[in-house]
């Protein structure tokens, strides 16, 4: 296990370069958290709780602004690559610490495959007759190599592919917005925003369907604790960290309910269903005829979003094992730029051979796609690791850093109790999760995932011991 310091000189020694900007570390957040969930799967939530999905995310975003200050506090006095890993290992535990690098790189392998799959449906919009394995294996190559070329261009790419999502749902809020105070594309009619109490009333699911939809509401905003694994490569880490947690919260919240909101206020939400995408209908609302095109290119950068952001943490994760002894030294080797070589190359590999066998899966058996959905939605857990680990560790690192925390301009707070209040929020989520018969299943895997884990890792230890 390393101590802080000598994380700190193996990371001068190895030269790991910061060059992330402010801009790149908030549209990093972004982009790992809006994804094609928001453009594509709204119509999910709103089916089981209606327009009181706007309250899930609020609820939501308010325990996540939490866990990021708690995230941020630490940061602010240690800013290294794999930050909650290493937390996990230093203030809980070296088991801690494992599971948590695990559980990210397990989710954004997952993730990373349900993306390229996209990106290859989404072709077929334009081209149907392309096999769609082929444009997902051009994606992998494609991102790969930027990432390997610097963290800079690997910055440059996702703030690009992030202000395109975050561009269209602006636009799509303000077009919204006409429709519904001036009457846009219904003929001068206001349609006002009655149907948020209509056909059911506000909470349409109820206590319990709200509850149900809370917990994919939290999964949606998985991702957001990019902003740890990029501050080893930012400038001026301290000031960055404070911009990106103080404005990624707001504007994530801005974005999913402005967004929902003009969606429920617009349609009717048990019609939703069957409409298509909700966005589509918007901007084809008003006469924008090439909606459907322009959503299937913003989905198409959004999948190429999420791949992008999951090579990155998940190698940096693999680089963070590396560097606590976890893995094998080879993996701490850097490229010229300050990249970590060996580790980019075995998350993009793994997105491929993942590729590959979703490709192949329905040629042998016609469970493929029952298994593939099971194995994406085991990452719903093992994705809540890092939060759970950020809010433990924090309490336990006031307390061994009193001095610097006396002049500490960030602080987590109402620490500890916000802490304790946050850990009982997730515990309150899965429990629904647990006793919902359509996410029941998925929270199991990503259960036995980590029971796995954690015994791989006595097993490790014991034998280095012997």
């Amino acid at each position: 296990m390393f101590t802080q310091k000598e994380r700190s000189f193996s990371m001068e020694k190895d030269k790991l370069t910061r060059s992330l900007s402010a801009r790149h570390i908030q549209m990093i957040a972004l982009g790992g958290t809006i994804g094609v969930g928001l453009f594509m799967g709204a119509s999910s939530t709103i089916r089981w709780t209606g327009p009181s999905v706007m309250v899930a995310y609020a609820v939501a975003g308010f325990f996540l602004y939490l866990i990021m200050r708690a995230l941020g506090e630490m940061l602010y006095i240690d800013p290294s690559t794999g930050s909650f890993a290493n937390y996990a290992n230093d203030y809980i535990h070296p088991v801690a610490g494992y599971l948590t690098a695990w559980s990210n790189i397990f989710q954004f392998i997952v993730v990373g495959i349900s993306e390229v799959i996209a990106v290859g449906e989404y072709m077929n919009f334009w081209w149907p007759h392309l096999p769609s394995i082929i444009p997902g294996i051009v994606v992998i190559l494609f991102l790969m190599l930027a990432n390997l070329a610097s963290v800079k261009a690997f910055g440059e790419l996702e703030f690009w592919f992030s202000l395109i999502k975050v561009g269209t749902i602006i636009f799509m809020i303000l077009i919204g917005l006409g429709v519904i105070l001036f009457g846009f594309g219904n003929h001068g009619q206001a349609i006002g925003i009655a149907n948020l109490w209509k056909n059911g009333g506000f909470f349409t699911g109820g206590v319990k369907g709200f509850f149900f939809a809370l917990s994919i509401v939290v999964a949606s905003y998985q991702g957001i604790e990019l902003i740890g694994m990029a501050a080893g490569e930012a400038k001026n880490p301290q000031k960055t960290i404070i911009e990106a947690v103080q404005s990624t919260i707001g504007r994530i919240l801005i974005f999913y309910i402005g967004a929902i909101f003009i969606i429920v206020s617009i349609y009717p939400w048990n019609q939703l269903e069957t409409i298509g995408s909700p966005f589509v209908q918007t901007f084809s609302k008003i006469g924008i005829t090439f909606a459907a095109g322009l959503i299937n290119f913003v989905v198409l950068t959004a999948a190429l979003s999420g791949c992008n952001s999951g090579i990155f943490s998940a190698s940096r994760m693999i680089y963070t094992l590396a560097l606590n002894g976890k893995m094998s030294k080879k993996f701490l080797k850097l490229t010229r730029h300050g990249v970590p070589f060996y580790p980019v190359v075995a998350i993009s590999g793994g997105v491929l051979i993942g590729l590959i066998l979703n490709y192949l899966l329905p040629l042998i058996t016609d469970q493929a796609e029952n298994v593939f959905v099971f194995v994406y939605s085991s990452s719903i857990l093992p994705g809540m690791v890092p939060w759970i680990v950020i809010l433990l560790s924090e309490i336990k690192f006031r307390k061994q850093h009193q001095e610097e925390m006396i002049d500490h301009p960030f602080k987590m707070p109402l620490s500890p109790y916000s802490n304790y209040l946050s850990l009982l929020f997730l515990a309150f989520v899965l429990f629904f999760m647990l006793i919902n018969p359509e996410t029941r299943v998925s929270l199991i895997i990503g259960f036995v995932f980590l029971c796995y884990m954690s015994i791989h890792y006595f097993v490790r230890e014991r034998k280095l011991k012997k």
